[in-house]
């Protein structure tokens, strides 16, 4: 062997080994994605199915990793195929795991493997607030264990059908986002809308449909970012060479920028106010329609790619919810099936010659053969899940049950499937369950308590001539809370009740839009403070909080008037007028 030979030889196992790693290093930003996922599903649902939302997450990755050891990879990258179709499986990773390591399939494996997990993630938030968990969990096990790899292995093994005929998915538009768009479309079908989402009368005609916004948005904007950072290693980590990633993670930045540009711009001129929510499912759409020709377009392709993606985005959520009556909490299939679809049909429209990929698209060559492999591919694979899928959602509706009950829907799914009283702890009324540390208070006793601890004064009661109470109650907008609370203490309140409350005036409220969805608007959030006054006169009371109250414009506040019978005050027992006044 020459020494030039031996050069090269050195130089493919470098490459070879350099690959491997990065490979390694792409499939953990894509594993980083499953909490991506997690915080978007967990965001834009109620909080009182937030720890369902998360455990669902969890364990399509772990239930993904044990099907995928036991049969779907080896279905998946199998060396011989049956007709192209189907692989035949050879269980090398349980039956010779030395031998699967040094052919150099693990970095594969785990890559594929967290493909297959996203794949799987997509449908949670979908199917989201209303599934019951062991459902989940079986059709979770299903779609990673049989519909993902033979797909995928018609895409990406060598001996694929599809792979064959030249179909281009670079990193999954089709087989894992189409995929996993139209299972969460056909699920959500199946399983119906949550409760009160479509108000329909007598002949069952929807009549309303009511918005459910998210709980947090700022998860759901923090998912967005974990996302959009692990798709560098989505998209990238099959990149061949330092060319073919810097042009992978150029066009994998332009799509989803312009994305959210646009549809920051089309719903604030559609709605009057640019859609948060939907920007942050644009930034998604944009990255989802660049995925399958991230190496074969270059940044005039891409910006088109996030442009129609952009559009497309808000037009396929408002259709499915509003037109349609599908109830998909989170967008999932307006960001996955529709964009997944339209970015594997634009590999065939827009792909650059001189791209990396050195694809012949329809606009810059006039040739419509790389269109028709891409369209026959997307049918192929639409079709192929949409049957198993079918199959298996109708399957569990008529044997375990796929919805919840409506009282464990209406309760929550964090209480019912999984115990939680909430997923936020702080905010869970626990006190009976926690020791405070209160042993040496002294317990009051009798039937009717006077306090123990401090001496009680007799006071006159009410029917003995005391002084009259009266309870002020203020409602006012939040920002003059404040300059309230101030004046009263100023003229000698030395105690009042705040709450936050929803409530309407004459004008009953201002039109917002959710998602394309008119929220129910008549309720506005007011501040209630509730003074009960005797030493102070009530003319005062109501006299000051008019002038400080007052701007002049609608929803500047109600004050109502009550009697009260009497006052008790608990740590002392005083009742009447020593209960209002303060300790000398």
């Amino acid at each position: 062997m020459q020494a030039a030979d031996i050069t090269k030889l050195i130089s493919q196992e470098v490459t070879a080994e350099v690959f491997g790693v990065w490979l390694l290093i792409g499939a953990a930003l894509v594993f980083f994605m499953q909490a991506g996922f997690a915080m978007v599903e967990t965001g834009f649902t109620r909080a009182k199915n937030a720890g369902n939302i998360i455990m669902k997450n969890l364990m399509d990755f772990c239930i993904g990793t044990v099907v995928f050891i036991i049969l779907g990879f080896s279905l998946m990258m199998a060396e011989d195929y049956v007709f192209g179709f189907v692989g035949v499986p050879n269980f090398q990773i349980i039956t010779d795991f030395k031998g699967f390591l040094a052919s150099g399939n693990a970095p594969s494996f785990v890559f594929n493997l967290v493909f297959c997990a996203t794949a799987a993630t997509i449908v949670s938030g979908a199917m989201a607030e209303r599934t019951k968990f062991i459902s989940y969990c079986i059709y979770s096990g299903v779609i990673s264990l049989f519909v993902y790899p033979i797909e995928a292995g018609w895409i990406w093994n060598s001996a694929g059908w599809l792979n064959k005929l030249g179909f281009h998915d670079f990193a999954g538009s089709a087989a894992i986002h189409s995929v996993g768009g139209i299972t969460a479309l056909i699920g959500a079908i199946i399983l119906g809308p949550r409760l009160g989402k479509y108000i329909k009368d007598a002949n069952g005609k929807v009549t309303k449909i009511n918005a459910f916004p998210g709980h947090s948005i700022t998860l759901g904007a923090l998912g967005c970012f974990i996302l959009w950072f692990g798709w560098y290693g989505f998209n990238g980590a099959a990149a061949w060479n330092s060319e073919s990633l810097a042009s992978i993670f150029v066009t994998t930045t332009i799509a989803p920028a312009v994305a959210t540009c646009v549809t920051m711009i089309f719903t604030w001129i559609k709605n009057g106010k640019p859609d948060v929510s939907m920007c942050i499912n644009a930034s998604l759409a944009g990255l989802v329609g660049i995925t399958a020709g991230c190496d074969a377009l270059d940044a005039v392709g891409s910006i088109v790619v996030g442009i129609v993606s952009g559009i497309l985005v808000v037009v396929a959520v408002e259709v499915i919810d509003i037109k349609l009556h599908i109830d998909d909490p989170v967008g999932a299939v307006g960001v996955h099936f529709a964009n997944g679809v339209w970015g594997t049909l634009a590999v065939g429209l827009l792909a650059n010659p001189s791209a990396p990929a050195g694809l012949k698209g329809l606009f810059y060559t006039g040739s419509f053969k790389l269109l028709g492999i891409q369209a026959l591919g997307i049918v192929s694979v639409l079709a192929w899940t949409a049957f198993f899928m079918t199959l298996t959602f109708i399957i569990l509706k008529k044997t375990v049950g796929l919805r919840a009950s409506k009282e464990e829907e209406i309760r929550g799914l964090d209480k019912t499937e999984h115990g939680l009283p909430s997923a936020y702890a702080d905010f869970v009324p626990a006190v009976e369950s926690i020791d405070y540390g209160f042993e040496g208070a002294t317990a009051v006793t009798g039937d009717v308590p006077p306090a123990e601890a401090v001496p009680v004064k007799k006071v006159p009661s009410v029917d003995d001539g005391s002084p009259k109470f009266t309870k002020v109650e203020v409602i006012c907008k939040e920002q003059r809370f404040e300059a309230l609370k101030n004046a009263m203490m100023d003229i000698g309140i030395t105690g009042m009740t705040v709450s936050h409350v929803l409530g309407c005036g004459a004008q009953k409220g201002k039109p917002e839009y959710y998602r394309g969805v008119q929220v129910e608007a008549t309720l506005l959030p007011k501040i209630q403070v509730d003074i009960v006054v005797s030493k102070v006169p009530v003319r005062l009371v109501i006299e000051t909080a008019k002038k400080v109250l007052y701007t002049g414009h609608i929803g500047d506040g109600k004050i109502f008037v009550y009697d009260v019978e009497n006052v008790v005050k608990v740590r002392t027992g005083e009742e009447g007028y020593d209960a209002l006044q303060d300790v000398e």
